[in-house]
């Protein structure tokens, strides 16, 4: 502040360049003092200098939060969560940018890479996909304040993961799945009726008990849909075959929207499960025991469960038998897999509730 004061007086105001005063101290001092005093203002002292703002500036930080947390508890916890969710999201995009110049120099596929990096590209894009529109609503000037109060009315709507509390996420991941849950019925349904017209009838009295056996209330063995497996890769069953009724429901199963031309929800409906197909593989080769808990519960999620209440053994139990299916399937069985996110999650959610 002393040679802040001493340019004033010495040159006014128009010849005080703060900008370079401050990123050439040395210079300044020079010429007020017209003795060279550079090697007093050595580089050790300038991060001396830029250490001590920092620290000033934390305890600062520090102080604010905390009178945030004991005068507004509530808004501590939005405060908290939207930095946290920032700093998340940030190290979630350089992981993203390392991943892709791995795929660049090493010219990688998506479904050659590890099952953690996989898994990662995945729901990163999910995350960006959802995000897109509140960015785009916030541009216009003045807009931004808008779109926080509807961030903070909204959160499930507008928000992702990253900005959730532990408490939000299971209580949305509840609802998201009470809304695939629903179609469960129609899904099972629709596939009796489609299981009628397959022209094998051995295998067609195969697939329809065991069907019976999941509308009853009991659990499918693997065993039993690797015996019917061939059912699903010729019609009626073949995922380009599927009719509309079918596509719709089973997209509601995807958590993709059901409002689109047939061929394209079909199209979408293998894109998705081959990403899923791909993941098994992924992780057939990692182990689905070198998981962690939320990994697994994410894992069984994704495929159709309920992980929400299930602990890890549980969660690592249903995916092993789900990986085993899997892994013996053909691509040209996809649909199996895709409606095995119905039939191996539908009973074995109801007995554990039970």
């Amino acid at each position: 502040m002393a040679l802040v004061r001493s340019c004033f007086r010495l040159q006014g105001l128009r010849g005080c360049h703060f900008s370079e005063f401050l990123h050439y101290p040395t210079i300044y001092v020079s010429q007020l003092t017209g003795h060279p005093l550079s090697q007093f203002f050595t580089t050790a002292k300038r991060s001396t200098l830029s250490s001590a703002i920092i620290s000033k500036a934390k305890r600062l930080n520090a102080k604010y939060e905390q009178f945030l947390e004991r005068n507004f508890p509530r808004f501590y916890v939005i405060y908290s969560t939207f930095f946290r969710g920032f700093h998340l999201l940030y190290l979630d995009f350089k992981e993203i940018c390392g991943i892709k110049r791995k795929m660049a120099d090493q010219g990688l596929k998506y479904n050659q890479l590890p099952y953690r990096e996989m898994e990662k590209l995945r729901q990163f894009r999910r995350d960006v996909i959802k995000v897109i529109p509140v960015v785009l609503l916030s541009i216009p000037p003045f807009a931004n304040y808008m779109v926080f109060i509807l961030m903070y009315f909204f959160p499930r709507h507008l928000l992702i993961r990253h900005f959730w509390t532990r408490k939000q996420q299971q209580e949305f991941m509840e609802i998201y799945h009470s809304f695939r849950a629903q179609v469960y019925p129609d899904a099972v349904r629709s596939l009796v009726k489609a299981a009628s017209r397959v022209p094998d009838k051995r295998l067609k009295g195969q697939l329809l008990q065991l069907i019976s056996k999941v509308q009853e209330g009991i659990h499918p063995e693997i065993s039993q849909l690797h015996v019917v497996a061939k059912l699903f890769s010729g019609p009626p069953l073949e995922m380009r075959l599927i009719n509309a009724y079918q596509t719709k429901i089973l997209s509601q199963v995807m958590f993709l929207t059901p409002h689109m031309p047939t061929f394209i929800m079909r199209h979408r409906l293998w894109s998705h499960i081959m990403e899923i197909r791909h993941l098994d593989q992924a992780l057939n080769v990692l182990g689905v025991h070198h998981l962690l808990e939320d990994e697994l519960k994410i894992a069984c999620y994704i495929r159709g469960l309920n992980s929400m209440h299930l602990n890890a053994t549980q969660c690592k139990e249903w995916l092993t038998k789900w990986v085993q299916l899997s892994k013996k399937l053909k691509d040209s069985e996809a649909s199996l897999l895709l409606h095995s996110m119905v039939l191996l999650s539908t009973n074995y959610q109801y007995s554990n509730n039970t």
